[in-house]
This record gives structure tokens, sequence and C-alpha cells, in this order.
């Protein structure tokens, strides 16, 4: 079977932002409103969704990789290479030396 076992998960990675208007506007109302605490929980939706859209964003190559073998397509060979060039998001901080395989 040629694509598809994970429904091409790697083409969706900027899905995330369909809503973000609708968050936004949501986070304004609430704040003309005076609900400033659920107001900024709305906007930390917003920083929370940049978040995973980088870390979707980095795992693309290896969510391909994995889909393409796991669909007939190619090999676990391309698999270990994406999941070589893997980098994390986010990054590392300096002098973190516990890197997963």
């Amino acid at each position: 079977m040629s694509g598809g076992s994970y429904h091409y998960l790697y083409c969706h990675v900027s899905g995330l932002e369909k809503q973000r208007d609708d968050i936004e506007r949501m986070a304004r109302r609430l704040e003309a409103s005076g609900y400033y605490g659920p107001a900024r929980a709305t906007r930390n939706v917003l920083v929370l969704l940049d978040g995973a859209e980088l870390a979707a964003q980095a795992l693309e190559d290896v969510w391909a990789a994995v889909e393409w073998a796991d669909s007939g397509d190619s090999g676990e060979d391309q698999v270990a290479a994406a999941a070589g060039k893997f980098s994390p998001w986010p990054p590392p901080a300096p002098g973190d030396t516990d890197r997963e395989r």
C-alpha cells in the first residue's frame, strides 16, 4: 500500500493555525469585558500553538520517513537517516548532553 499509514501526518504540520484569528478575537473580547484571567489563558493558547507548530515542523522529515516506510514506499534506512538529522524544538539548552535517540 502506498502512503497514508498515518493519514499523511507530515503534510499537516501547519494545520494548527486555522483558528488563530478566532482565538485572538476571543482574547480581545474577554479583555474588553474585564475577564483578564481567562483572556490571559486564551492568549497562552496562542503561545502553546506556536510551540506546537515549531515542534511539529521539526518532526516533519521524521514523520514523512516513518509514514513512507510503514506504507512500503521506502525502508527503515530512510527513517534512521531522518532521525539522525532530527534537531528538536526547542533546541537543547547549552551544556545539555542528555540527547535522546
